[in-house]
This record gives C-alpha cells, sequence and structure tokens, in this order.
C-alpha cells in the first residue's frame, strides 16, 4: 500500500481529512519523500510524534501570501533553506551562476532566494505574526556565529538576528524538535523552551557559566578576533563535555548557544529511519523529476557523524564527531522494502554516512568523556586510543548481499583509507574490490604536498601510495580490472603556488589527469573557511598563505595541466614560480615550450592545430 505524502495543498489536507495543521515547513528544496532529505526526517517524525504537518516546498519569496495556502499552524512555523546552504548551491567557486539546482524539479534554477532561510523566515514573520518560527538545517546551522560570508566577503552577523526568527536548531534536530514541539503543544511559549541543548536564541543577558565569545563587532574589526571566535565555537562542538556559549551582537543583545545536543542513540536512528517514507518525490513533479533523487533513492544511511577532520569540511559543526549508528536489522529492513519498489533494479547504489567505514566511535571513551580537545583521531597520526575494525561493517554488506532480489551493493561514501590501511584484523579491502566496486573506486588524497595535506587534515600522500599499491594488488588478486580514481583540491589556504606544481609532478608520476577538479569553496563553519578569511591558523595563530584569485586560476589550471586551454595558465604560472625546467620535451617537462612562428612567440591554445594538440 502507497504511503501518502505529507500535505503540500488543501487537495492534500482534505484526502487526508485534516482541516488544520499543527505544524507547518517550509523548504527551499522540493519536497521528496525520503530519508536523504532533512524536510522528510523532521515532518515525518513530527508525525509520528502525533502532530499534523504540512509542507509548503519553494514558495514564491516575492509573495508573502504564498506561504498561506495551508492556513496558519497551530503551534509554528519550521523554515529550512534545504539540503543545500542556499548560496552554494546558487554559485560556483568563481561566484558565477550554477547553470542547475538539484534539488528543484527538472533542475530548474530560480526557485528559491539567495539567503533562503533569512528570505522565507521575514515572510513568514509578516503573514504568521506572533506564531513560533525556528529555524534549522545546515544554512541556519553552519551560520549560527558570526561568519565569514564568501558571496559578500565578510563577515555577517548570526543568522538569526537576520531572519528574526525565535529559536535556531543547530545539528541533526530530532532530539530539539520532539521537545519544542511537545513543549508548545503543552501550551508553553517559545522563551520557556530556552533551556534546550542544540538550540540558539537571542538574549540581553548571558547565562551564568556560558563561555563569552568575541562580539561580531570584534570579529568585524579584527581577524585575530574572528579566528579566537572560531576556536572557541570548535573546541566546544561536543555534546558531552561542550559549553553554552554567547556572542554579543549589536543592539545590546548577545547570540546564545546551549551545549549540542545528545547524540541518539541505536533505538533513536533505527525509529527516524525506518519511519514510513514514500521515498520519492511528490506526485506533483512527475513530469519534472528532481535529479537528487537519482542517486540516492536506492542508497541506505547507516550512521551519522565523523571523526575524520578533514579542515574544509563543517560537518563537526553539524552532525558532530561521535559517531551514531543503525542496527543491521533496521538496515536490513529498509533495504527489503526498496525491493518492493516497482522500479528497484537489484542495486543498491550506497550503504555509508559522510564517511563509510566509520560505523562506530573512535574509541569507546568518547561516549563518557566526550571527543578530545587537544587531538585528532587520525591526524596527523593515528591516535593510540584509536579503534580500527570493519568487522561490524563487513558483517552488514554481507547480510545485505544475501536478500533476494538484490544484484549488487555498492560502497560510494567516501573511504578513509588512511582508517582502513591500520586495519589488520579484517578482510574489508578484499570484500570491497570483489563485491561493492563497479569497476572504479573514488577516494579523496586531496593533495600531495606534505604542508597543504597538513594543513586540511589529511594523511600524507605516502599513506595515498600504500593504499594505492593494495588496492592493484587485490585486485590483481581477485583478476578484476578496476581503477582507482583520486579526488584533488585546488586553492586551498595553505596551498602556495610551488605546493600546486608540487601536486601537478606528482600527477605526472602517477600518469593520471583529473576530468574533475574540486576548487576550494569557503563554506561557513569549516576550519579552512576561518583560514581563508583570517590567514591564520585559529589553533596557532601561525600565518598561512591565501592564495589571491589569480593564483587560485593558476593552481587549478596546473591540476589539469594538460588541456591544450589550460596552456597559457601553466606556462605563466611556471615562469612565475621560477620553473622553467618543466617547459620543454623531456619527460619530466609538463608543457612543451610555445612554438616561434614568423619570429613570434605562439602559445599552444585551443587555436592551434589538431596535430598540435595531439602532440601536447
Amino acid at each position: 500500500m502507497a504511503v501518502p505524502f505529507l500535505p503540500i495543498s488543501r487537495e492534500d489536507m482534505e484526502q487526508l481529512n485534516w482541516n488544520y495543521l499543527d505544524f507547518l515547513i517550509i523548504t527551499g528544496d522540493a519536497y521528496v519523500d525520503h530519508p536523504s532529505f532533512g524536510t522528510a526526517i523532521i515532518g515525518r517524525y513530527l508525525e509520528y510524534l502525533g502532530f499534523k504537518v504540512g509542507i509548503i516546498p519553494q514558495p514564491d519569496w516575492r509573495d508573502p501570501q504564498s506561504l498561506l495556502k495551508l492556513g496558519t499552524p497551530g503551534l509554528g512555523v519550521l523554515i529550512t533553506a534545504g539540503n543545500l546552504d542556499s548560496m552554494l548551491n546558487h554559485y560556483t567557486s568563481r561566484k558565477k551562476k550554477r547553470s542547475r539546482d538539484l534539488y528543484s524539479p527538472g533542475g530548474q534554477r530560480g526557485l528559491r532566494p539567495d539567503r533562503a532561510t533569512i528570505v522565507y523566515t521575514n515572510l513568514a514573520r509578516q503573514v504568521f505574526r506572533s506564531k513560533p518560527i525556528i529555524i534549522g538545517g545546515i544554512e541556519a546551522s553552519l551560520r549560527r556565529f558570526a561568519h565569514y560570508d564568501y558571496w559578500d566577503n565578510k563577515v555577517r552577523r548570526s543568522i538569526l538576528f537576520d531572519s528574526k526568527a525565535d529559536l535556531l536548531v543547530y545539528g541533526m534536530a530530532e532530539y530539539q524538535i520532539k521537545h519544542i514541539a511537545e513543549g508548545l503543544k503543552e501550551g508553553k511559549t517559545w522563551s520557556e523552551l530556552t533551556a534546550l541543548p542544540g538550540i540558539c536564541y537571542i538574549s540581553e543577558n548571558k547565562p551564568e557559566k556560558y563561555l563569552e565569545m568575541p562580539s561580531f563587532e570584534e570579529c568585524t574589526a579584527s581577524k585575530e578576533a574572528f579566528a579566537q571566535a572560531f576556536k572557541i565555537s570548535y573546541l566546544e562542538q561536543d555534546p558531552i563535555r561542550g559549553r553554552g556559549l554567547a556572542q554579543f551582537h549589536q543592539d545590546n543583545r548577545y547570540l546564545i548557544q546551549n551545549p549540542p545536543a545528545p547524540p541518539l542513540t541505536q533505538e533513536e536512528m533505527d525509529r527516524i529511519y525506518n519511519l514510513p517514507y514514500s521515498r520519492t518525490y511528490h506526485p506533483i513533479y512527475k513530469n519534472t523529476p528532481v535529479p537528487a533523487l537519482e542517486e540516492i533513492k536506492f542508497s541506505i544511511t547507516s550512521h551519522r557523524g565523523c571523526f575524520g577532520a578533514c579542515a574544509f569540511c563543517a560537518l563537526h559543526f553539524h552532525q558532530g564527531r561521535i559517531i551514531q549508528n543503525r542496527s543491521h536489522q533496521s538496515i536490513l529492513q529498509e533495504a527489503h522494502e526498496m525491493t518492493l519498489a516497482p522500479d528497484f533494479k537489484g542495486y543498491i547504489h550506497d550503504v555509508g554516512g559522510p564517511t563509510a567505514n566509520f560505523r562506530q566511535p573512535s574509541c569507546k571513551k568518547q561516549l563518557k568523556y566526550g571527543t578530545c580537545r587537544d587531538r585528532q583521531c587520525l591526524v596527523p597520526k593515528p591516535c593510540p586510543q584509536l579503534e580500527v575494525d570493519h568487522t561490524d561493517y563487513l558483517h552488514l554488506l554481507r547480510s545485505l548481499r544475501k536478500i533476494p532480489k538484490i544484484k549488487k551493493v555498492f560502497v560510494r561514501s567516501g573511504l578513509r583509507y588512511d582508517y582502513l590501511l591500520l586495519d589488520k584484523k579484517s578482510p574489508f579491502l578484499l570484500e570491497l574490490c570483489e563485491h561493492h566496486i563497479s569497476g572504479q573506486l573514488k577516494v579523496a588524497p586531496e593533495h600531495a604536498a606534505p604542508k597543504v595535506t597538513s594543513i586540511m587534515g589529511k594523511s600524507p600522500i605516502t599513506v595515498f601510495d600504500q593504499f594505492h599499491q593494495a588496492y592493484h594488488a587485490t585486485n590483481k588478486r581477485l583478476k578484476k580490472k578496476q581503477y582507482l580514481i583520486p579526488y584533488f583540491m585546488s586553492g586551498h589556504p595553505g596551498t602556495t603556488l610551488t605546493d600546486a606544481i608540487y601536486l601537478a609532478e606528482y600527477l605526472r608520476d602517477f600518469g593520471f589527469q583529473p576530468d574533475q577538479v574540486q576548487e576550494f569553496i569557503p563554506t561557513p563553519g569549516s576550519l579552512s573557511t576561518c583560514m581563508y578569511y583570517t590567514g591564520l591558523d585559529p589553533f596557532t595563530y601561525q600565518k598561512v598563505h591565501v592564495p589571491d584569485p589569480e593564483e587560485r586560476i593558476l593552481q587549478r589550471a596546473l591540476l589539469q595541466y594538460k588541456k591544450p586551454e589550460n596552456y597559457p595558465l601553466v606556462l605563466s604560472a611556471l615562469k612565475k614560480a621560477g620553473r622553467q625546467d618543466l617547459i620543454g620535451t623531456g619527460k619530466e617537462c609538463l608543457i612543451p615550450p610555445p612554438r616561434n612562428v614568423n619570429n613570434r612567440t605562439v602559445n599552444l591554445t585551443k587555436s592551434t592545430s589538431g596535430i598540435n594538440k595531439k602532440r601536447y
């Protein structure tokens, strides 16, 4: 029997015999009723708790009346920009508009505004007046303090001030939403719920014992103060040992952050992911499918959290470093239900989380004392307390392979190969290559220069080389022809032109030219963004080189030095760095010398002949 969608229209409400809503969710994404979408999870969880929930996906932000199509909710309004920060959703690293919005019907652009959380919340305040308005999702979560905004190129104040919402829920929101919803149902006002973990609110007073961060004004005026504020927020982002924080903003008011919400138990995780999702988009999109669903429709989330500590990732600021996992029974039940779908072809596209092979907390101490303040689990060297074991994950994958109608179970979430190499007990790599890869495995060494990988929070490139050898040997043993596709990043803080050339030489020797290059984008909440804006490592206050826009272009071109259109940029980069030794016809050279025609220099660009392109 088909699962009815949560209502997005009056007609939907009538089919459910509803004449009112308890909560209204406003989202910047199309409505996809799948547990990979935050709106679906929160909506279904509130429904499970006994509340009537409606959704307005991608309302017309130019018309406040568009928010009234389902009426005024009895208890409150929940607002999210969607699964991505709306600015990252709209713009590339060069600040150009993206060609598609994968979370909109048909990939259509322009169905949500820039800074969607702020726009939607200000609209909601116009039409819903005194109703409690709660913001959440990745955009609100990562912008909860004074933050550097790449697209404005300035420090912006907390999104809670600009949006004028009552409460901000940060992180994965089920715990907070449950207590907020039940409190409002009991007749409490939102201001009586401000003691909850995992929320932010605005107050004229700083709670006793809360740690005060440098103010918004100080962060705006001083990059050192911004770095200090980031360090404080980073170190206190722990549900067990983390302290409450306060950041003064203008108008004599504080942004107050309570300590993070407690990790969900396995039973709670199971309950949330086994709710009755339709696992597809709402029927209104049948002629314009939502592209984001395509890859994840038959994927399974097995856990949350990541202890990998990549500097450019803000996951620690949202999901945290403590792993929260689901039981095998819950995951197997979801997989079985997938096989009943009429369009299921026998392939589960992924079983994992932020990092697929992090199924368990990195050590048992975390559950009692929290994560370490002064060290990471894997870098610069693995912690002696790190527990490395793929046995549970292997058992799960084996069980999934045995389910009737399942032909193949892929692992496509990011894998930490450095963690994998530390496992000397289980045959994980062997079974990964034998059963869970389709021709190629993608991993992310990100860079080759030692100084850069250290700043990024990644293992040295020598560890990737070890993994490459082990991967190749394993596939040779299995008589399989499978490839390793490494991802690399350009323009990251700490990367000089010399470092970029070092990476280009590594790629030359490795015999690999990436089809795609990830150019670093400073997004709110990450350590790398703090370094990009301040030019400082916030933990040591040592200076960090930040490539300017021109150098970022050169660094990106160096990663794809074989592309004819990149020739002038690579030539310029090598000359600027004094590395003319890499310009020539020798085996170690990256590019050939410019050609001389009638005593003038001609660069090998797109305008050169087909013969020269092939030679190049």
